[in-house]
C-alpha cells in the first residue's frame, strides 16, 4: 500500500488550502503552514514518491556526499548531481568581487573574468585547482556530520580543537547501547552558520531501535529479505536457527527535523535520502528500517510551484518501489565506516513506476 504519496498529496492540498502568503530570502514568496509530520513503515517499500518521477542517483550522489564528509561540489558535478549549483556559483560571485575589493591587482588573476554559470561548472569539473579555490560551499552539511568542531580544555589555560565524527559516534552507540535516547546527529552549529553557503534546511536526526519479537523474527527468516519483513505464515522458527542464520534482533527507525521545506522540489528528495540513510544503517547494523518521521517547520510551496503541485496532487500513484543494498560495508582503523568506497551505482532501485516528471524552478 502506498501511504506515502497520499500523505504528501494531502500536504500539497493544505498548504494550497491553509497556507499564508509570506516573502522570503529569494524574493520568490511563498504559499506556508508551519508544523507537519510525515510518517512512512520502510516494510510498505522505499519511499520514492511514484506521483512524479524522481531523479534517483541525484538523490544517492548528495546523501553519499554528505557520509564523505565533503564539502566542496566536485564530487556532486563530476557524478552529474547539480542541486547545489546555484548556491556555489552565487559564492563564487561574492568569493571573486571580495577578493577584487581587497586587491587591485585581481585583474591579472587567471580566474578574474567572471565566468557564467554554465562555464564555472564546467571548470569545476576539469580544473582541480579551480574546483578546490572556489568550489567550497563552506561547513555545511558533510562537515557537520563528520567533523563537527567542538573545544576541550588541555590544560587550566588554553583550549584545542577537538573534531566529532557524529555519524560514527551515532553508529558505535547503536552498537553498544541501542536503545539509548542520545543517538542524535546535529548539522545546526550556530558557531559555523555564517560561514555557510546555506543553512542547514534539515538540521538534525535522531535514531532509535527496538527488540524484535520471537513472532517477528520468525516472519522475517521467512519471507526474505530481511530488510522489510514482509508478512510470512506466521510459524515460530526455534532461536537457536535465527540466531545461527544471523536473522536481525532489532528494528531500527529515524526521524529527522527540518526548519525549511521547499515542499514541492526539496521535500520529496529529504524523504528519500533519509529513507536510503535509514536502509544504510539497517544493512550496517543487521537491524530491519522501520519508522521513518518528517518533523516539518515552515513547510511552504513557492508560489511559481502552485500550478506544478495542483498538477501532482491529481496523480494516481503506483506500488512503491524496493531498493538492492549490492555492496559489503569496508571499514578503516577496524571500525570506521569507509564510506568513500561506495559507489552510487552499488545502491540499486527496483520496481520503480512512476508518472513523468514535473519540471519546476529552482529559487537560490
Amino acid at each position: 500500500m502506498n501511504n506515502l504519496d497520499k500523505q504528501y498529496q494531502q500536504l500539497l492540498q493544505d498548504i494550497i488550502d491553509y497556507g499564508v502568503e509570506k516573502t522570503d530570502r529569494t524574493g520568490t514568496g511563498t504559499k506556508s503552514i508551519f508544523g507537519y509530520t510525515i510518517r512512512h513503515n520502510m516494510k510498505d517499500g522505499f519511499p520514492l514518491l511514484t506521483t512524479k518521477k524522481m531523479a534517483w542517483k541525484t538523490m544517492v550522489t548528495e546523501l553519499l556526499w554528505f557520509l564523505r564528509g565533503d564539502t566542496n561540489i566536485k564530487f556532486l558535478v563530476d557524478n552529474n548531481c547539480h542541486i547545489w549549483d546555484g548556491d556555489a556559483y552565487k559564492n563564487y560571485l561574492k568569493v571573486t568581487k571580495r577578493e577584487f575589493e581587497l586587491n587591485s591587482s585581481m585583474s591579472s588573476h587567471p580566474h578574474f573574468n567572471l565566468k557564467t554559470k554554465e562555464d564555472f561548472i564546467d571548470k569545476i569539473k576539469t580544473d582541480k585547482k579551480f574546483a578546490k579555490e572556489y568550489g567550497e560551499l563552506g561547513p555545511i552539511y558533510g562537515k557537520q556530520w563528520r567533523q563537527w568542531q567542538g573545544w576541550m580544555t588541555y590544560d587550566e589555560n588554553k583550549k584545542g580543537s577537538l573534531w566529532f565524527d557524529q555519524i560514527s559516534r551515532a553508529i558505535q552507540l547503536l552498537k553498544t547501547d541501542p536503545d539509548s535516547r542520545r543517538i542524535m546527529v546535529s548539522a545546526w552549529n550556530v558557531a559555523e552558520i555564517d560561514e555557510m553557503v546555506l543553512p542547514p534546511c534539515h538540521y538534525g536526526f535522531q535514531v532509535y531501535t527496538r527488540e524484535l519479537s520471537h513472532q517477528e523474527r520468525s516472519d522475517l527468516k521467512n519471507s526474505p529479505p530481511f530488510n522489510y519483513g514482509k508478512p510470512a505464515n506466521g510459524k515460530l522458527i526455534d532461536k537457536r536457527l535465527l540466531d545461527s542464520c544471523n536473522v536481525p534482533t532489532r528494528a531500527i527507525s529515524l526521524m529527522w527535523n527540518q526548519r525549511s521545506v521547499d515542499t514541492f522540489l526539496g521535500l520529496p528528495f529529504n524523504i528519500a535520502s533519509y529513507g536510503l540513510l535509514l536502509t544504510l544503517f539497517g544493512k550496517l547494523l543487521n537491524m530491519v528500517p522501520e519508522q521513518l518521521i518528517g518533523n516539518l517547520g515552515d513547510t511552504h510551496l513557492y508560489m511559481n510551484h502552485l500550478d506544478q503541485a495542483i498538477e501532482q496532487k491529481s496523480r494516481q500513484s503506483y506500488e512503491l518501489p524496493w531498493v538492492n543494498l549490492n555492496f559489503e560495508f569496508q571499514y578503516r582503523d577496524g571500525y570506521l565506516v569507509d564510506w568513500n568506497k561506495i559507489r552510487v551505482t552499488d545502491i540499486e532501485l527496483m520496481n520503480y513506476l512512476s508518472a513523468p516528471p514535473i519540471k519546476a524552478p529552482l529559487s537560490n
